[in-house]
């Protein structure tokens, strides 16, 4: 998909992966951009940065949120051809000490709202014939975050619902992609770890910028691929995942290092 002359919408858009794949697809010549974030502030700042581009308060925990922001999209730029869902929280731990509304609060942005965005679109781009999800999950997602199972879990689903449009509306025209970076210079990267943590260091020093994850999704986006990597050593983890799960599993134990 060319992103020249199409409508798109990116939530988290205020800061990290979410302003720079802003700032990176406004080069590309979009018809419209909107800039979605419950930092409205910090919106309208990467949208002051480039053109073409507006600003509008957007909560996905809240389904009515998501539906006006998709609404006064489509009002002001006509209908909505790319939907980034990348807003997502990190928070919580294992399954006994995280507590149910750590559980129940990401649940509700690491996975329904992407639910929510699709229910409101994919009927309209069904009809058209044509349009394009993005879903930010997470290496997480595909591996797993020792420490905490909420994070873990909520990714899991990402992926699998990812996937899962994927297989189904290919053949009808729309594509959907899912964003599983491994670690990423955001300020969600700093929360996830002990700074002092010789694993944890290891991965922030291996980190990719956003503004190179942004570069990396428009390629993928152009060439319609469906899982978008950011990092070789991720891929070969998986390739172990899939080679000798015990094996893997047996790896993972002995791992002190933090998927984000």
């Amino acid at each position: 998909m060319e992103l020249k002359d199409k409508t798109i919408i990116v939530t988290g858009g205020a800061s990290g992966i979410g302003a720079a794949m802003c700032r990176r697809f406004a080069s590309e010549g979009p018809s419209g951009l909107v800039v979605a974030d419950t930092n409205l502030e910090g919106a309208r700042a990467v949208a002051a940065d480039v053109d073409r581009a507006i600003a509008i308060h957007c909560d996905v925990s809240d389904p009515e949120s998501i539906t006006d922001c998709i609404s006064a999209t489509s009002e002001r730029f006509g209908p909505v051809d790319l939907y980034v869902s990348n807003a997502g929280i990190y928070n919580g731990g294992g399954p006994v000490e995280a507590p149910l509304d750590a559980w129940s609060a990401q649940w509700d942005v690491n996975v329904m709202a992407h639910v929510h965005a699709i229910r409101t679109l994919l009927p309209t781009m069904l009809e058209r014939g044509s349009g394009y999800f993005l879903i930010t999950a997470s290496m997480a997602g595909i591996l797993t975050s020792p420490g905490n199972a909420v994070y873990a879990a909520t990714k899991h689903a990402a992926v699998g619902l990812a996937e899962w449009m994927s297989i189904t509306y290919h053949a009808q025209g729309v594509r959907t992609s899912c964003l599983a970076p491994l670690g990423v210079r955001t300020p969600m990267l700093e929360e996830l770890g002990d700074p002092d943590d010789e694993g944890f260091a290891s991965l922030v020093a291996e980190a990719k910028e956003p503004a190179q994850v942004a570069d990396i999704v428009v390629d993928a986006i152009g060439a319609e691929r469906c899982l978008i990597t950011t990092d070789k050593q991720a891929q070969n983890w998986m390739q172990r995942k899939v080679a000798d799960h015990e094996r893997w599993l047996a790896g993972m134990r002995r791992s002190a290092v933090t998927l984000g």
